[in-house]
């Protein structure tokens, strides 16, 4: 008499237990294999918070392509401050002039500062003050701070930053 095989006696029919779901190095192979969902492009801001600017570089990169607004933005912020790259503010403006041609609040913020500031694209204070009230009408606080400050640059700026900003000549 012959015995009946009883699921799971083999291992491999199992799969893989306890899998490696919850650890950066699990986000990353997804990255690496073009899994953007949104839990994955999501752990990019645990990755750039805890120092790891590369890493959190590659992950972002990869989600904005796949048009993750989020990831957009934190690109921005990446290239604007040289963390994981070269800092590159034309980069920077890109990335938050893509966010808000998208619709995201944080990227119509952040390219109507750049257009304000004419750094990493051509000034064009009017436009830009035109994107901040849109991110103000989306209920971004930031914006709205900026607008009852009558938009004064300094109010949303650390003076850390003020060399970024400053005219070149």
């Amino acid at each position: 008499m012959t015995a009946t095989p009883v699921l799971g006696e083999n291992p491999a029919e199992l799969g893989t237990l306890n899998p490696d779901e919850m650890t950066m190095g699990h986000v990353m192979d997804n990255i690496r294999r073009g899994q953007t969902d949104m839990t994955t492009c999501a752990a990019g801001y645990l990755i750039t918070k805890s120092g790891r600017h590369a890493m959190a570089r590659e992950l972002f990169e990869v989600c904005a392509e796949a048009g993750y607004t989020g990831a957009m933005t934190w690109m921005g912020q990446l290239d604007n401050n040289g963390l994981g790259g070269a800092y590159d503010p034309d980069a920077a403006a890109e990335w938050d002039r893509r966010a808000a041609e998208a619709g995201d609040p944080v990227g119509k913020f952040n390219y109507g500062l750049a257009l304000m500031r004419g750094h990493g694209v051509a000034r064009d204070e009017a436009r830009g003050r035109a994107l901040v009230d849109e991110a103000a009408r989306d209920g971004l606080k930031i914006a709205r701070r900026l607008q009852r400050a009558d938009y004064d640059l300094d109010e949303v700026t650390p003076d850390a930053d003020n060399w970024k900003y400053a005219p070149l000549f």
